[in-house]
């Protein structure tokens, strides 16, 4: 079996665990058409990236591989039992929220190849499952059985989280309408937006599991390394790959003016990036355009820059012991910049 083959087979195996936990924590009850939105882009697919680390962490913590995927009753190195598996649902929920608002906020039509929340319901129930999915976050997070003051610490790193994620959707936003952004500006807001909930995926487990501040803030630093790399991959992707795979409309980010580490590079070399391509290009504008960025060397640039970002967050695993876990959480890190979609 391949490293890929090993990675998908794990991220398989858990993503079905918590499959079955997001239907049994969030069920479709009253009132049904909030709840149903709540749960669309949920049941609509999705790798399970972020609980799949989070579980992952668990057993490398701990050095316990689960009986029969039972991560209601993980054993805590510290003493007692935490339920990891609603982590791991709390931080899937936190996801799904942020794409449901991010959807709105582009005025995407489609997600994860279906219509986006506020196309197949209506404006009013995407603002309210989105918000409803951030609140049970907190009361999932709430609810894993570890000790207060873990709990408590969970919590704040989950708040922080989301606070953060606004942030960066807030810098992503100003952006647009901005000359001269930097690199270092664009990997802030590429920290904030996507690479800190891979930061509390990462360390999250580790809190509640009582582990010591240095292996918290190493594993932190690996989410934070990884997430950043992970953006870059999906700036990348978004240029690359078909519409119809994608599930969204392939080059939309050009499209929408925003800034990625392609662009600011290309900018960078005295490509016209504004005039790229118009408002509803062909496929065949946007294959030219991005024919122009590989010409300037933007698109190797940006692979370049993740792959750095993925060695540096696998040397941050040395906190851990070695094992099974620990060596797919590595190699997570490579299928994350190495994944078509």
């Amino acid at each position: 079996m391949t490293t890929s083959e090993r990675v998908e087979a794990a991220i398989a195996d858990r993503r079905e665990i918590v499959n079955d936990a997001i239907t049994e924590q969030l069920p479709v009850k009253s009132p049904e058409r909030l709840y149903s939105a709540s749960r669309y882009l949920l049941d609509a697919g999705g790798k399970r990236l972020r609980p799949t680390i989070l579980l992952l962490t668990a057993e490398a913590v701990s050095e316990v591989e689960p009986m029969d995927g039972d991560y209601r009753t993980f054993p805590s190195p510290a003493g007692g039992e935490v339920d990891v598996l609603t982590a791991a649902v709390a931080i899937e929920v936190i996801q799904s929220f942020t794409l449901i608002h991010d959807d709105i906020m582009d005025d995407d039509d489609l997600r994860r190849g279906v219509p986006a929340v506020h196309r197949e319901y209506d404006l009013e129930t995407a603002i309210l499952a989105g918000d409803t999915l951030y609140s049970k976050a907190f009361e999932y997070m709430l609810d894993t059985g570890a000790p207060a003051d873990r709990s408590v610490r969970a919590l704040d790193e989950l708040a922080t989280t989301c606070t953060e994620i606004c942030e960066g959707q807030a810098l992503d936003v100003d952006f647009e309408g901005r000359d001269g952004v930097t690199t270092d500006e664009y990997l802030e807001m590429v920290e904030f937006k996507t690479a800190v909930l891979y930061a509390a995926a990462s360390s999250i487990p580790a809190i509640l599991l009582g582990s010591d501040d240095e292996t918290v803030d190493a594993l932190h630093g690996y989410g934070l390394d990884i997430g950043r790399a992970f953006q870059i991959q999906d700036d990348l992707l978004d240029l690359t790959v078909p519409s119809d795979t994608l599930g969204k409309q392939r080059g939309s980010d050009l499209i929408e003016g925003k800034q990625t580490i392609i662009t600011l590079h290309a900018r960078s070399q005295g490509v016209d990036v504004d005039g790229l391509v118009g408002e509803d290009p062909t496929d065949a504008e946007i294959e030219a355009a991005v024919e122009r960025l590989e010409a300037a060397g933007s698109i190797e640039y940006a692979r370049g820059m993740a792959a750095d970002l993925v060695e540096s967050g696998k040397g941050r695993l040395d906190v851990l012991p070695e094992g099974e876990s620990r060596n797919l959480l590595s190699d997570i890190a490579d299928f994350l910049v190495e994944r078509g979609y």
